[in-house]
């Protein structure tokens, strides 16, 4: 099957999901999807093509595993105090790589060997009080952010060769 949601209103692709993972009880089926939500929600093992080659295979929880290990922190306040949210962050965790920046929205990548939840809701909430923030979220790493991490790794392998 290719893209086989692409185009569909979303129920109506609630609706093929559902079929799909019925039809594939005792059966191997074929799906190409850029779609990360359609890979996780259909796929029992998922291969990443990058390059125009195989990089990864395992479940969607494993690549998470192997690829992840990291919450992905997102602050969003003034661009004028993008520079206290990258202090903020750097004190969370020296090793914290900041994956994305636009206009008073910063994404960082921090280690969950480096830091603690609770850590992090006590430094937001310390930070509430010093400057306005006008969203956040610590989520964990997605399938999303593993197929990122896996091309720009395979980009980097053929770009030194």
């Amino acid at each position: 099957m290719d893209e086989p949601s692409t185009g569909l209103d979303p129920a109506s692709r609630n609706q093929l999901w559902s079929i799909v993972k019925r039809a594939k009880k005792d059966r191997a089926i074929i799906l190409t999807t850029h779609s990360m939500e359609e890979a996780e929600v259909l796929c029992d093992r998922l291969g990443i093509f990058a390059d125009g080659s195989l990089q990864c295979i395992g479940n969607p929880k494993e690549l998470k595993a192997r690829y992840g290990g990291s919450y992905v922190f997102t602050m969003t306040t003034s661009v004028y105090l993008e520079d206290e949210v990258e202090k903020l962050v750097r004190r969370l965790s020296s090793n914290a790589n900041k994956i994305y920046h636009l206009s008073g929205t910063q994404k960082f990548e921090i280690s969950k060997k480096d830091v603690r939840i609770g850590d992090v809701f006590r430094a937001v909430e310390s930070a509430k009080e010093k400057f306005t923030i006008n969203a956040w979220c610590l989520t964990d790493t997605t399938l999303e952010d593993v197929f990122i991490k896996v091309a720009q790794a395979a980009l980097a392998s053929s770009s030194t060769m």
